[in-house]
Order: C-alpha cells, then sequence, then structure tokens
C-alpha cells in the first residue's frame, strides 16, 4: 500500500503532566535503571510507560480473567486453525470482547472498542498503528504469527465494524504477519475522544 506525503499518525492529544515523588526499595530501582539503559531510554520514560500499561490494561486484566500465553502456543494453535474454526472462535468472542470494552471504558461503541483493542495490543506486545488520510483511516496490526492469525484478525475486525457500521465497506490488505484494514470513518474520527 502507498501511503501519500499528506498522511498523518493517529496520536492522542499532549496531555498535562505534574511531578510526583514515590519511595521504592533500591533493588527496584536499580532493575529500573538497568531496563531503561538497555532500552536506550530513561528512567521517567520507562516508568510513564509502565504506569500507562497498569492503568490502561493491567488493572482490570485480572478482573476479566486475562491470563497471557506464549507466543509460541498462540503460533502452535493457529496452524490447526481452518476459516471454520476462525468464525467458531470468533462467535465465541465477540460477547467477551463487548463485556471487555464495557468494564473498561463505561459503554460500547466503535471508539472505544477501537481504543480497547489498542490497548490490548500494546499491552501484549503487537505492533500497531493508525494513520489517517483525509476521510480514510488506516488501522495497522502486525502480529507475527501466520497466516491462519491474519485471517482471523481480518475476520474479527470485519465483524466489529459491522456492529457498528453495517453497510460501510473495508478493505484489507493481509500477509502472514499484518493485517491493514482500510475504512472510511471521516477525517474527525479519534477513538480517544469519546
Amino acid at each position: 500500500m502507498k501511503y501519500t506525503p499528506n498522511k498523518h499518525l493517529h496520536t492522542p492529544k499532549k496531555e498535562t503532566t505534574r511531578s510526583i515523588t514515590y519511595r521504592l526499595p533500591t533493588k527496584i530501582v536499580e532493575e529500573l535503571e538497568t531496563a531503561a539503559m538497555n532500552k536506550n531510554i530513561s528512567q521517567n520514560v520507562l516508568v510513564k510507560q509502565i504506569l500507562e500499561k497498569y492503568v490502561s490494561w493491567d488493572r482490570f486484566s485480572d478482573k476479566m480473567g486475562m491470563i497471557p500465553i506464549p507466543k509460541g502456543i498462540l503460533d502452535s494453535l493457529g496452524t490447526e486453525m481452518n476459516g471454520e474454526n476462525i468464525s467458531e472462535v470468533i462467535k465465541m468472542i465477540l460477547p467477551f470482547i463487548k463485556d471487555t470494552v464495557l468494564f473498561m471504558k463505561g459503554k460500547y461503541d466503535l471508539k472505544r472498542c477501537i481504543e480497547t483493542l489498542e490497548d490490548y495490543m500494546r499491552a501484549s506486545g503487537m505492533k500497531s498503528d493508525h494513520r489517517i488520510e483525509g476521510a480514510i483511516h488506516h488501522f495497522i496490526i502486525q502480529h507475527e504469527l501466520g497466516m491462519n492469525w491474519s485471517f482471523f484478525t481480518e475476520q474479527l475486525l470485519k465483524e466489529i465494524f459491522n456492529q457498528f457500521l453495517p453497510n460501510q465497506n473495508i478493505k484489507f490488505q493481509t500477509t502472514k504477519n499484518t493485517v491493514i484494514a482500510t475504512i472510511a470513518l471521516g477525517s474527525e474520527f479519534n477513538e480517544h475522544d469519546y
């Protein structure tokens, strides 16, 4: 897919900040210093990332019964899936997604659903991006789990968008590692603004 120079990345508005101080055990501070150095970022950025993940996902995950699954297991499960299995799994998880969005965001609509999926991908380490070209929105998901998981992702996104915009055309570009969903949502659409 070719992106024109007038594209812009979809980023949330800059938030105000304030300084606070916490007293932490020396061992934790040393681990944070090492992790920040290894990632080539400041300790402040690392702690901000950790706290953002907690606020947007981790504080809810235990209450929702979420458990981490190693990528290798998902990869193995994906090799066994076929079109019928994918449809069955999606039918099973759509009510869970709705309950999750309602629990985390307080309402179920397209903006909150997309934001929750972005939170999940960020928390699980998947790469995702939302790019806007005028009224056209490109949702890019890079999962690196194989073609069956790409088909799963494509079908799941179709189902979610069809719940809210049943007559809206959505186009996909799919590889074994990446899914790009392209849909016209208007230039003012922002899943972080509701």
